[in-house]
């Protein structure tokens, strides 16, 4: 099994005929991912990071972000990254691809936070861990924490 997918290793990262890379090995495959924001800012501006470059390399991976504890703080209206940047723009951009954004309520209410501040790409859910823990048991996606 494990010189299958060191085989798949390689033979994706192997330039092709044509002078370009070979297709992934994931090529045509429907993949789902959930990712977990609950750090704060910094790690929010890493995930968005990640998420771009995922969707580069896998323009059709259904992506959903569901942020609880410090991770709400970027989808609060007027969040900005460490340069200054709005997160809205990034968050925006990114909703106009497919991108899901989900808000926990429980973070919400513990933080004395009001929902009309959550910008609008967001969906707020009741719980963060159990919309995770939905997605990853009855849907199929795969975790990932930036």
């Amino acid at each position: 099994m494990r010189r299958n997918f060191l085989q798949t290793l390689a033979g994706s990262l192997l330039l092709g005929s044509a002078g370009g890379l070979a297709a992934p090995a994931w090529a045509g495959d429907e993949i789902k991912v959930v990712y977990h924001l609950a750090d704060g800012n910094d790690q929010a501006e890493h995930a968005l990071a990640n998420i771009r470059n995922h969707l580069r390399a896998a323009p059709d991976t259904r992506i959903v972000v569901v942020a609880l504890g410090e991770g709400i703080r970027f989808l609060l209206d007027g969040a900005t990254e460490r340069s200054g940047k709005p997160f809205s723009a990034a968050v925006t951009a990114l909703a106009a691809q497919g991108v899901e954004f989900r808000v926990c309520n429980n973070t919400l209410s513990a933080h004395g936070v009001a929902t009309s501040r959550v910008v609008p790409e967001a969906t707020i859910v009741p719980a963060g861990v159990a919309e995770i823990a939905y997605l990853q048991a009855k849907q199929g996606y795969v975790y990932l924490r930036p």
